[in-house]
């Protein structure tokens, strides 16, 4: 055709962003298409810990490049792995379990830190896990260190009076756990983060609240952060599961008035979750082509 003409219709693109939840383990595909150099933004959330016997579980570390951070580099037409991180199983006595990471790329962000056990510290991960009864101390957040702060430190719990004793809160993506404010009273889970990555804002990785134990009676538990965390438990009460898929921390235990443990055991924590969103990134609609010379042999029409 020597001056061409129009063929059609074909495809002709018309480009939009490619956006990816993951809330199990799997690969994120790069496709070819989009502008270079093939760069994303990504929000990695870990899994949040469990409850101790008196600690609310620390949050699982969340780290974002959204809005406005540095984005990654993804080769376009490769294949990235992404993992998941679990949350922390409940706990029975003693400390709480750590959540595990969740890893995209070259980013991995920390599960959280236990919540600590009758007279133990919370322990340390992506936000620190809510200190047991006696004064015990919150595990740190952040750890290990990245920047900008992937989580906060746990609350510290409260000195307790005899067999009263109290959990800090355990700590969240946006604040610290509370301390436990007196003998009778769990700590609340610091609060989450919203971010808007996946179209519209959510809240994710708050801590969990602290368990209470009085000699007689009910304690007032301490509340997870941002209504994600799970609750603290007490004596006619059971601590609650970090949410799923937020990474949120799960409640301290708490006992009965008898001593004993409160229920089954302490809330489990939350699963994690990673969001990759492509800008630019996918291709299809119809249209034409020209081949002819005034268009040089390529695509008419406008690309949006």
């Amino acid at each position: 055709m020597a001056n061409g003409g129009i063929i059609g219709p074909v495809i002709n693109p018309i480009i939009s962003d490619l956006n990816q939840t993951f809330t199990a383990s799997g690969t994120f595909n790069m496709p070819n298409s989009g502008p270079a150099p093939g760069q994303v933004d990504y929000l990695v959330v870990a899994g949040g810990a469990s409850g101790g016997v008196f600690g609310g579980g620390g949050a699982g570390g969340y780290r974002t490049s959204f809005p406005g951070g540095t984005k990654l580099t993804i080769t376009k037409g490769s294949a990235t792995p992404v993992t998941i991180g679990g949350g922390g199983a409940s706990a029975t006595g003693g400390q709480g379990t750590n959540g595990t990471p969740s890893i995209f790329s070259t980013i991995t962000s920390t599960g959280g830190g236990g919540g600590g056990g009758e007279i133990c510290a919370g322990s340390s991960g992506g936000s620190g896990g809510g200190g047991g009864k006696n004064s015990a101390a919150g595990g740190a957040g952040n750890t290990p260190p990245v920047s900008p702060p992937q989580g906060n430190t746990g609350g510290t719990g409260a000195p307790g009076s005899g067999t009263q004793g109290n959990g800090g809160g355990g700590g969240g993506a946006g604040a610290v756990g509370a301390n436990s404010p007196g003998a009778t009273t769990g700590g609340n889970g610091g609060a989450g983060l919203a971010n808007s990555i996946s179209g519209s804002p959510v809240t994710r990785a708050g801590g969990g609240g602290g368990g209470a134990y009085v000699n007689a009676g009910t304690g007032t538990i301490g509340t997870g952060g941002s209504s994600i965390g799970g609750n603290g438990g007490t004596n006619g009460i059971n601590a609650t599961n970090g949410t799923v898929n937020t990474g949120s921390g799960g409640g301290g235990r708490g006992l009965t008035a008898a001593g004993n443990g409160q229920g089954s055991g302490s809330g489990a924590g939350g699963s994690g979750v990673v969001i990759v969103l492509a800008p630019n990134a996918k291709v299809s609609a119809p249209g034409v082509w020209s081949l002819s010379d005034a268009y040089n042999n390529r695509k008419a029409g406008t690309w949006n």
